[in-house]
Protein backbone atom coordinates (compact mmCIF):
# COMPACT_ATOMS: atom_id res chain seq x y z
CA UNK A 1 0.00 0.00 0.00
CA UNK A 2 1.01 3.41 -1.08
CA UNK A 3 1.03 5.88 2.14
CA UNK A 4 -0.04 8.46 -0.55
CA UNK A 5 -4.08 6.46 -0.36
CA UNK A 6 -4.16 8.00 3.04
CA UNK A 7 -2.30 11.31 2.98
CA UNK A 8 -5.14 11.48 0.22
CA UNK A 9 -8.21 10.60 2.01
CA UNK A 10 -7.06 10.93 5.81
CA UNK A 11 -9.91 8.60 7.33
CA UNK A 12 -9.15 4.86 7.58
CA UNK A 13 -13.28 3.03 8.44
CA UNK A 14 -12.32 0.54 11.03
CA UNK A 15 -14.69 -2.21 10.22
CA UNK A 16 -16.15 -4.89 12.87
CA UNK A 17 -17.57 -7.64 10.66
CA UNK A 18 -19.56 -11.20 11.51
CA UNK A 19 -20.73 -12.03 8.58
CA UNK A 20 -18.43 -12.19 5.96
CA UNK A 21 -21.13 -11.70 3.35
CA UNK A 22 -21.31 -8.40 4.05
CA UNK A 23 -17.96 -7.64 3.40
CA UNK A 24 -18.52 -6.99 -0.19
CA UNK A 25 -21.29 -4.45 0.32
CA UNK A 26 -19.50 -2.52 2.56
CA UNK A 27 -16.47 -2.34 0.89
CA UNK A 28 -18.45 -0.99 -2.19
CA UNK A 29 -20.58 1.91 -0.03
CA UNK A 30 -17.05 3.06 1.42
CA UNK A 31 -15.49 3.32 -2.21
CA UNK A 32 -18.50 5.17 -3.53
CA UNK A 33 -18.20 7.31 -0.70
CA UNK A 34 -14.74 8.20 -1.06
CA UNK A 35 -12.98 6.02 1.26
CA UNK A 36 -10.81 3.26 -0.41
CA UNK A 37 -9.08 1.86 2.90
CA UNK A 38 -10.82 -0.18 4.91
CA UNK A 39 -9.37 -1.62 8.22
CA UNK A 40 -10.85 -5.00 8.94
CA UNK A 41 -10.17 -6.25 12.30
CA UNK A 42 -9.30 -9.49 13.44
CA UNK A 43 -12.17 -8.84 16.26
CA UNK A 44 -14.16 -11.63 14.57
CA UNK A 45 -14.21 -15.06 13.15
CA UNK A 46 -15.16 -13.80 9.62
CA UNK A 47 -12.41 -11.06 9.46
CA UNK A 48 -10.14 -13.07 7.11
CA UNK A 49 -12.72 -14.37 4.82
CA UNK A 50 -13.87 -10.60 4.82
CA UNK A 51 -10.47 -9.37 3.80
CA UNK A 52 -10.46 -11.93 0.85
CA UNK A 53 -13.60 -11.31 -0.50
CA UNK A 54 -13.09 -7.40 -0.37
CA UNK A 55 -9.81 -8.06 -2.17
CA UNK A 56 -11.18 -10.52 -4.53
CA UNK A 57 -13.99 -8.23 -5.50
CA UNK A 58 -13.88 -5.03 -5.15
CA UNK A 59 -10.35 -3.86 -6.90
CA UNK A 60 -10.88 -0.08 -6.00
CA UNK A 61 -10.79 -0.97 -1.98
CA UNK A 62 -7.65 -1.24 -0.47
CA UNK A 63 -8.03 -3.51 2.76
CA UNK A 64 -5.99 -4.00 5.54
CA UNK A 65 -6.49 -5.88 8.89
CA UNK A 66 -6.81 -4.76 11.96
CA UNK A 67 -6.30 -5.69 15.99
CA UNK A 68 -3.42 -7.88 14.71
CA UNK A 69 -1.69 -9.07 18.06
CA UNK A 70 0.13 -11.47 17.09
CA UNK A 71 1.83 -13.26 13.97
CA UNK A 72 0.02 -15.81 12.72
CA UNK A 73 -2.88 -13.07 12.48
CA UNK A 74 -0.01 -11.37 10.31
CA UNK A 75 0.60 -14.42 8.27
CA UNK A 76 -3.73 -14.64 7.88
CA UNK A 77 -3.79 -11.43 6.71
CA UNK A 78 -1.33 -11.76 4.07
CA UNK A 79 -3.01 -14.86 2.80
CA UNK A 80 -6.30 -12.83 2.78
CA UNK A 81 -4.88 -10.21 0.56
CA UNK A 82 -4.61 -7.32 3.31
CA UNK A 83 -2.31 -4.42 2.25
CA UNK A 84 -1.45 -2.83 5.09
CA UNK A 85 -1.48 -4.02 8.88
CA UNK A 86 -2.90 -2.29 12.07
CA UNK A 87 -2.37 -3.13 15.46
CA UNK A 88 -2.95 -1.83 19.14
CA UNK A 89 -0.23 -2.01 20.69
CA UNK A 90 3.56 -2.37 19.40
CA UNK A 91 5.23 -5.54 19.78
CA UNK A 92 8.57 -6.30 17.89
CA UNK A 93 7.79 -10.08 16.79
CA UNK A 94 4.73 -8.57 15.11
CA UNK A 95 6.04 -5.67 13.32
CA UNK A 96 9.19 -8.13 12.07
CA UNK A 97 6.64 -10.66 11.05
CA UNK A 98 4.73 -8.10 9.14
CA UNK A 99 8.24 -6.71 7.57
CA UNK A 100 9.35 -10.50 6.39
CA UNK A 101 5.33 -10.44 4.73
CA UNK A 102 6.38 -7.42 3.24
CA UNK A 103 3.87 -5.32 4.03
CA UNK A 104 3.36 -2.00 6.32
CA UNK A 105 2.34 -2.05 9.57
CA UNK A 106 1.07 0.76 11.66
CA UNK A 107 1.54 -0.28 15.35
CA UNK A 108 -0.26 1.55 18.71
CA UNK A 109 2.05 3.72 20.34
CA UNK A 110 0.87 6.09 22.70
CA UNK A 111 4.02 6.63 24.88
CA UNK A 112 6.92 8.27 23.94
CA UNK A 113 8.92 4.75 25.47
CA UNK A 114 6.58 2.98 23.02
CA UNK A 115 7.23 5.56 20.10
CA UNK A 116 11.38 5.22 20.67
CA UNK A 117 10.24 1.39 20.41
CA UNK A 118 8.88 1.91 17.07
CA UNK A 119 11.57 4.90 15.71
CA UNK A 120 13.90 1.47 16.74
CA UNK A 121 12.23 -1.01 14.94
CA UNK A 122 12.35 1.60 11.42
CA UNK A 123 8.73 2.98 11.55
CA UNK A 124 7.48 6.35 11.78
CA UNK A 125 3.67 6.02 10.76
CA UNK A 126 2.22 4.94 14.40
CA UNK A 127 -0.94 4.66 15.59
CA UNK A 128 -2.64 6.75 18.56
CA UNK A 129 -4.74 4.74 20.56
CA UNK A 130 -7.11 4.66 22.13
CA UNK A 131 -6.59 8.25 21.31
CA UNK A 132 -9.15 10.49 23.03
CA UNK A 133 -8.39 8.24 26.30
CA UNK A 134 -4.64 8.44 26.05
CA UNK A 135 -5.21 12.56 25.62
CA UNK A 136 -6.49 12.92 22.00
CA UNK A 137 -5.16 16.10 20.19
CA UNK A 138 -3.45 17.52 23.33
CA UNK A 139 -1.10 14.52 23.93
CA UNK A 140 -0.19 14.11 20.02
CA UNK A 141 1.00 17.92 20.29
CA UNK A 142 2.84 16.82 23.53
CA UNK A 143 4.65 13.88 21.74
CA UNK A 144 5.79 15.61 18.30
CA UNK A 145 7.72 18.16 20.18
CA UNK A 146 10.35 15.60 20.62
CA UNK A 147 9.45 13.31 18.09
CA UNK A 148 9.10 15.39 14.72
CA UNK A 149 9.57 12.67 12.55
CA UNK A 150 6.64 10.81 14.19
CA UNK A 151 3.39 10.81 12.30
CA UNK A 152 -0.15 9.95 14.12
CA UNK A 153 -3.23 8.13 12.97
CA UNK A 154 -5.28 8.52 15.75
CA UNK A 155 -7.86 6.05 16.82
CA UNK A 156 -10.67 5.71 19.35
CA UNK A 157 -13.08 8.24 20.34
CA UNK A 158 -12.55 9.62 17.20
CA UNK A 159 -15.81 11.04 15.37
CA UNK A 160 -17.26 13.57 13.37
CA UNK A 161 -17.32 16.35 16.37
CA UNK A 162 -13.86 16.13 16.78
CA UNK A 163 -12.26 14.58 13.26
CA UNK A 164 -11.00 18.04 12.22
CA UNK A 165 -9.33 18.77 15.35
CA UNK A 166 -7.16 15.76 15.12
CA UNK A 167 -6.53 16.14 11.49
CA UNK A 168 -5.74 20.09 11.79
CA UNK A 169 -2.42 18.58 13.29
CA UNK A 170 0.35 18.37 11.28
CA UNK A 171 1.83 15.64 12.51
CA UNK A 172 -1.45 13.55 11.73
CA UNK A 173 -1.47 11.70 8.62
CA UNK A 174 -4.85 10.39 9.13
CA UNK A 175 -7.79 8.98 11.44
CA UNK A 176 -9.50 5.47 11.95
CA UNK A 177 -12.65 5.90 13.09
CA UNK A 178 -16.57 3.71 13.18
CA UNK A 179 -18.97 6.68 12.88
CA UNK A 180 -19.27 5.45 9.43
CA UNK A 181 -19.21 1.61 9.69
CA UNK A 182 -21.52 1.08 13.36
CA UNK A 183 -22.83 -2.33 13.71
CA UNK A 184 -26.34 -0.73 13.84
CA UNK A 185 -25.53 0.16 10.36
CA UNK A 186 -23.75 -3.01 9.20
CA UNK A 187 -26.56 -5.60 9.97
CA UNK A 188 -29.60 -3.14 8.61
CA UNK A 189 -27.38 -2.99 5.20
CA UNK A 190 -27.56 0.51 5.20
CA UNK A 191 -24.95 0.53 2.36
CA UNK A 192 -26.38 3.86 1.40
CA UNK A 193 -26.20 5.53 4.32
CA UNK A 194 -22.91 4.27 4.78
CA UNK A 195 -21.96 6.15 1.22
CA UNK A 196 -23.51 9.09 2.03
CA UNK A 197 -21.79 9.29 5.89
CA UNK A 198 -18.29 8.56 4.26
CA UNK A 199 -18.82 11.20 1.46
CA UNK A 200 -19.53 13.40 4.50
CA UNK A 201 -16.37 12.28 6.58
CA UNK A 202 -14.35 13.14 3.27
CA UNK A 203 -15.72 16.43 3.03
CA UNK A 204 -14.96 17.30 6.27
CA UNK A 205 -12.04 15.97 6.16
CA UNK A 206 -10.84 18.23 3.35
CA UNK A 207 -11.55 21.03 5.25
CA UNK A 208 -9.63 20.73 7.75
Amino acid sequence: MDISTMERTRIIPVVVLDDAADAVPLARALVAGGLPLIEVTFRTAAAADSIAAIAAEVPDAVPGAGTVINTAQVEAARRAGAQFLVSPGILPSVVQAAAAAELPIFPGATSATEIMTALDLGLDVVKFFPAEIAGGVKAIKALSGPFPQVRFIPTGGVNEANLTAYLGLSSVVAVGGTWMVGKPLVRAKAWDQITSLAAQAVSEAQSA
